[in-house]
């Protein structure tokens, strides 16, 4: 398609290089693409509108309810931003499987669903490759294929074992994975467990781009500056050996949605959640909880066991990843979201760990 193999102009500057190359140094087995004259592509990005919004935590119970059944738009404004949380989250989506890997035994097919129909659509789609290939250079990953099929913007990456995947060295275990997961997706109902929470990239949270934003019908110029690869990797290694090991009673994915989203749909068959984010805020200097909440930042929420709770602060704070216990499962159903203290803070650690990440 011409999208992929063309020359491109954006905002008057030469790229110097096509998306099929690009995707190509990063590809295990990229497919044939036709040859013929190379096309050239001038486009303008779209830049963000200017946030005119206020948001406030008062409103967290209709924004909740804006999202209920609503499908966002892949924002064109921050292809690398959006790009760069999708793959993330589709490799996390991969960690409470059952099996043997680290996040070097994976890769990544992404497919883009684009068109070229409109001003800022072609120039979005050359970020969004952009951005996705140096992410997945960065983490030490590859692309075991990748698609382009016509319609309106969107991305889905799908992680697997990468057929690179070698044999096991110095006593391991041979890589593996397996279809059944090694925990549930739901919390399981023990009131002296703790739900903790661990996003995988050091960033501010900003609302630029989310489906929150969207439902909403409103602006936000700023997006979470993600793609800290290297601190990526640490939490996603950490977490993995905290599922095999059996220490993780449940887990789930915070992708697209936020992390209200995430705890939502933690809380199944009659399960429920006491939530403070207090701490979470105060590390992170955010007087909105809103913002916490709504943002695109990848990462998970765990359940572990009250005894189990010193080991893993060890492991945690052992590879400098920034870690939030935010409460316990309850017996009524649903999140109930608090913001009083009385979870234990460990904000000087965290707080250190943030500050040391650039």
């Amino acid at each position: 398609m011409k999208l992929l193999t063309a020359n491109y102009i954006i905002d008057g500057v030469p790229m110097g290089i096509t998306p099929a190359a690009m995707l190509g140094e990063c590809t295990i087995s990229p497919p044939s693409l036709e040859s013929g004259p190379v096309a050239s592509i001038v486009d303008e990005q779209k830049d963000p509108s200017p946030e005119t919004y206020r948001f406030l935590d008062a409103q967290i119970p209709a924004y909740e309810r804006a999202l209920k059944d609503f499908s966002p738009a892949f924002p064109l404004p921050f292809a690398q931003s959006a790009t760069i949380a999708a793959a993330a989250s589709a490799l996390i989506d991969l960690i409470w499987q059952g099996g043997h890997f680290h996040l070097e035994d994976l890769c990544l097919k992404p497919q883009w669903r684009w068109d070229d129909a409109q001003v800022g659509h072609p120039s979005a789609f050359f970020n969004s490759v952009e951005a996705a290939c140096a992410y997945a250079d960065a983490l030490g990953i590859k692309f075991s294929t990748y698609r382009l099929v016509r319609g309106e913007p969107s991305l889905q990456f799908k992680a697997l074992l990468s057929p690179d995947a070698g044999l096991a060295q110095d006593g391991d275990l041979t890589p593996c994975v397996f279809r059944r997961r090694k925990c549930p997706a739901v919390i399981q109902p023990k009131k002296d467990d703790w739900l903790v929470y661990i996003p995988f990239d050091p960033c501010d949270y900003r609302l630029g781009g989310s489906a929150l934003v969207q439902a909403l019908g409103e602006s936000a110029s700023v997006a979470p500056d993600l793609g800290d690869a290297a601190y990526m990797k640490d939490c996603y290694e950490v977490v993995r050996e905290l599922v095999e090991d059996g220490i993780v009673k449940a887990g789930i994915t915070v992708g697209e949605g936020g992390l209200l989203q995430a705890l939502r749909s933690f809380c199944q068959e009659g399960t429920g959640a006491e939530i403070s984010l207090t701490d979470v805020c105060k590390a992170y200097g955010e007087s909105l909880q809103t913002r916490i909440l709504f943002a695109s930042v990848p990462g998970v929420i765990i359940q572990i066991a009250d005894l189990d709770f010193d080991y893993v602060d060890a492991e945690l704070l052992l590879q400098d990843v920034a870690y939030f216990p935010i409460g316990h499962p309850s017996a009524s159903e649903g999140v109930n979201i608090s913001d009083k203290g009385g979870i234990p803070s460990i904000l000087e650690s965290l707080l250190t760990t943030l500050e040391g990440e650039d």
